[in-house]
């Protein structure tokens, strides 16, 4: 359920009730689209400066009647596998980085008490540095680009901007990099997105949306930041991705079980519908009836190819940090033969955190919201994305997402990051999120409201370092809230974050 607006709450400008009155909702192709000049659009970022200065953005000072950040993580798991939770705590207390990772929630509110400069985009919600990375695309080229779209939703361009400058702050501490290596890295991920978006703003709209950030073009533009040896480990680590794909998956996480190939149980993190209780055949033929409605979310030659798999298993499956006990699964489908396996991801889809701090969401059916705007910020996405709704078991209605489990997914790997790889994986990331924005926002409007000095990259850092205090003071809030008894923990130990990242 949504929820009200909030009388407190900076009120939504005016450009962005335009742009969500436009954009990005199943109804907008019904409006008239609005064709403004570029000199108009211009002045539209220029008003926005005037509005609210750059510098202004960089402030963070946290109301005196701020929210719990425990009491919003609390409200969030209401509608989770309460078995599961547990585990979210455990990770997300695995270091002040971690706990970032799963809080975009505390985030967004606090985002919404701030100044906004209205010029909306499809913001990705959750732009933080984990959520960049490489994968295989449909012609089997490696691109880089954003890969997790749970919470996205129309909203203010600046958002996801703070939201990942930050995560670099948060990055740059756990190697304990000094304060003038995180502020060259902070300010070179803004630079990047800064300069990209003033080069997309002078492209035509087809060049645009053709443009990618594949393998080569990855190592034309930044390889010579980086040393032989990191240079070859990247590419390892490149050769070694493309392998993770759905014959990996199956000989990792499959078994012979009498005489036919099944998911391994890994319990609490996989559980196969066999283990589940009940008749697994019931679980089966109603996992597979849902699957059959996901079809319908498919163009006709993705779903011709879809239906030569057939469903023969499928399991509860963790992911992630922030969407720990959120309903997971994984279906393992065969093809022509045992040797012809496609593994999918199931994952349900709840409210982008954005929601409640500007519109309601234009979309019915969250699984398509996430779908959608992953199709408008990726420059190429998989075959298989699509939605559906489903009653479950327990006569819930519920909406998800679906895709291919492995298709060549490469994660940056920040632990092993010295200063110039991170500082290049921030351009990287800051490029990107720059297109996604210019993609689907007025990126005349935004180049003209970032302008051409170095304002707008210092206040991302002075929000950055800011608002990195204020995540660990929340994460120190989590750790108290543990210890009280509050928020429960796996029966386990925990391990402490020195322990993960040098395990024994």
């Amino acid at each position: 359920m949504t929820t009200p607006p909030d009388p407190t709450r900076p009120a939504v400008t005016q450009v962005g009730a335009t742009w969500h009155a436009a954009h990005g909702d199943e109804t907008s192709s019904l409006r008239p689209i609005p064709h403004p000049s570029l000199e108009d659009r211009v002045a539209l970022g220029r008003a926005a400066r005037k509005q609210v200065g750059r510098r202004a953005l960089g402030a963070w000072t946290p109301p005196t009647d701020r929210f719990d950040p425990v009491a919003l993580i609390e409200g969030q798991e209401t509608t989770r596998v309460t078995d599961l939770v547990p585990i979210r705590h455990e990770r997300m207390l695995a270091s002040p980085f971690a706990f970032y990772r799963g809080a975009a929630i505390t985030m967004a509110a606090d985002l919404a008490t701030q100044p906004t400069t209205g010029l909306y985009v499809q913001a990705c919600g959750d732009a933080h540095l984990a959520n960049f990375g490489g994968f295989l695309a449909p012609d089997r080229a490696t691109v880089f680009d954003m890969n997790d779209f749970d919470e996205t939703h129309p909203a203010p361009f600046e958002w996801d901007v703070e939201r990942l400058v930050t995560s670099f702050v948060l990055a740059a501490r756990e190697r304990e990099f000094d304060e003038v290596t995180t502020r060259t890295i902070v300010t070179g991920t803004t630079r990047a997105y800064r300069e990209a978006m003033a080069g997309f703003a002078a492209m035509r709209n087809l060049d645009l949306w053709y443009l990618r950030l594949d393998l080569d073009g990855l190592l034309t533009r930044w390889g010579d930041r980086v040393t032989a040896e990191g240079l070859a480990q990247f590419r390892k680590r490149i050769e070694k991705s493309r392998a993770k794909n759905s014959l990996r998956a199956f000989d990792r996480l499959t078994e012979v079980v009498d005489g036919e190939h099944r998911i391994v149980s890994d319990p609490p993190l996989v559980v196969p519908v066999r283990e589940m209780g009940g008749d697994p055949q019931v679980i089966i033929t109603w996992l597979a009836e849902r699957f059959r409605a996901y079809r319908r979310s498919l163009q006709t030659d993705r779903r011709h190819l879809l239906e030569s798999y057939r469903v023969v298993d499928a399991a509860r499956k963790v992911v992630g940090v922030g969407s720990v006990g959120t309903r997971c699964w994984i279906f393992l489908l065969l093809g022509r033969d045992d040797s012809d396996p496609l593994f999918m991801q199931v994952k349900e889809a709840n409210a982008s955190v954005l929601e409640a701090h500007t519109h309601r969401s234009g979309f019915a059916n969250h699984g398509q919201r996430v779908v959608e705007g992953q199709r408008m910020l990726q420059a190429t996405s998989d075959i298989m994305l699509g939605w559906t709704r489903s009653e479950g078991l327990d006569g819930h209605e519920r909406d998800y997402y679906l895709r291919q489990l492995w298709d060549g997914k490469y994660s940056p790997v920040v632990d092993a990051m010295a200063p110039e790889t991170m500082l290049s994986f921030g351009e990287m990331c800051g490029w990107t999120l720059a297109r996604g924005h210019a993609r689907s926002g007025d990126r005349v409007a935004i180049a003209a409201y970032l302008g051409d000095s170095d304002q707008f990259d210092g206040a991302m850092h002075d929000f950055a370092i800011a608002y990195a205090e204020q995540n660990q003071h929340d994460y120190e809030a989590m750790q108290a809230a543990v210890q009280a008894g509050r928020l429960a923990m796996p029966v386990h130990a925990a391990p402490s974050p020195d322990e993960q990242r040098n395990p024994s």
